[in-house]
Protein backbone atom coordinates (compact mmCIF):
# COMPACT_ATOMS: atom_id res chain seq x y z
CA UNK A 1 0.00 0.00 0.00
CA UNK A 2 1.32 3.27 -0.83
CA UNK A 3 2.21 5.93 1.82
CA UNK A 4 1.53 9.61 1.38
CA UNK A 5 3.97 12.36 2.02
CA UNK A 6 2.12 15.78 2.35
CA UNK A 7 4.52 19.17 2.76
CA UNK A 8 2.85 21.73 4.77
CA UNK A 9 3.61 25.33 4.00
CA UNK A 10 5.62 25.64 7.10
CA UNK A 11 7.65 22.70 5.48
CA UNK A 12 6.68 19.78 8.11
CA UNK A 13 5.98 16.54 6.35
CA UNK A 14 2.89 14.34 7.13
CA UNK A 15 2.91 11.09 6.65
CA UNK A 16 -0.65 8.97 5.63
CA UNK A 17 -0.75 5.53 5.67
CA UNK A 18 -3.93 3.47 5.21
CA UNK A 19 -4.87 5.57 2.20
CA UNK A 20 -4.90 4.74 -1.49
CA UNK A 21 -6.17 7.77 -3.20
CA UNK A 22 -7.06 11.44 -2.08
CA UNK A 23 -9.61 14.11 -3.50
CA UNK A 24 -10.26 18.13 -3.03
CA UNK A 25 -13.40 18.34 -1.04
CA UNK A 26 -14.31 21.62 -0.76
CA UNK A 27 -11.51 23.45 1.12
CA UNK A 28 -9.95 20.24 2.47
CA UNK A 29 -7.91 17.99 0.75
CA UNK A 30 -8.88 14.42 1.97
CA UNK A 31 -7.59 11.13 1.84
CA UNK A 32 -9.14 8.15 1.67
CA UNK A 33 -8.86 4.37 1.88
CA UNK A 34 -10.75 2.37 -0.70
CA UNK A 35 -12.25 -1.18 -1.35
CA UNK A 36 -9.61 -3.24 -2.31
CA UNK A 37 -11.63 -4.17 -5.54
CA UNK A 38 -12.82 -0.56 -6.69
CA UNK A 39 -10.71 1.66 -7.88
CA UNK A 40 -12.58 4.89 -7.10
CA UNK A 41 -13.37 6.98 -4.29
CA UNK A 42 -17.14 6.57 -3.76
CA UNK A 43 -19.64 6.02 -0.85
CA UNK A 44 -17.83 3.04 0.45
CA UNK A 45 -14.70 4.82 0.90
CA UNK A 46 -13.08 5.59 4.28
CA UNK A 47 -11.56 8.81 5.01
CA UNK A 48 -8.21 8.32 6.95
CA UNK A 49 -7.09 12.32 6.85
CA UNK A 50 -7.35 15.70 5.72
CA UNK A 51 -5.92 19.04 5.21
CA UNK A 52 -6.78 22.07 4.27
CA UNK A 53 -5.51 22.89 0.47
CA UNK A 54 -4.37 25.86 0.89
CA UNK A 55 -1.87 24.43 3.62
CA UNK A 56 -0.67 21.65 1.11
CA UNK A 57 2.41 22.67 -0.79
CA UNK A 58 3.02 18.82 -2.06
CA UNK A 59 1.45 15.69 -1.89
CA UNK A 60 3.85 12.51 -2.87
CA UNK A 61 2.81 8.68 -3.16
CA UNK A 62 5.51 6.93 -1.92
CA UNK A 63 5.56 3.23 -2.70
CA UNK A 64 5.74 1.47 1.05
CA UNK A 65 9.00 -0.55 1.43
CA UNK A 66 8.70 -4.51 1.55
CA UNK A 67 9.02 -5.80 5.30
CA UNK A 68 12.11 -7.49 6.33
CA UNK A 69 13.04 -10.55 4.31
CA UNK A 70 11.31 -13.12 5.80
CA UNK A 71 13.97 -16.53 7.01
CA UNK A 72 14.50 -19.38 5.53
CA UNK A 73 14.63 -21.41 8.63
CA UNK A 74 10.72 -19.98 8.86
CA UNK A 75 9.65 -21.12 5.07
CA UNK A 76 11.62 -24.15 6.08
CA UNK A 77 14.21 -25.87 3.45
CA UNK A 78 13.68 -25.56 -0.23
CA UNK A 79 13.94 -28.44 -2.57
CA UNK A 80 17.48 -28.10 -3.39
CA UNK A 81 18.19 -28.30 0.04
CA UNK A 82 16.51 -31.69 1.17
CA UNK A 83 18.30 -35.02 1.52
CA UNK A 84 16.58 -38.17 -0.01
CA UNK A 85 17.35 -41.62 1.71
Amino acid sequence: MPIYEVTMQDRTVEQITGADAYQQEGQMTTFFQTASHRQVVDTWSTRVASFRTSEVVIIRRVEAALDAPVALSAIGPGPETRRTA
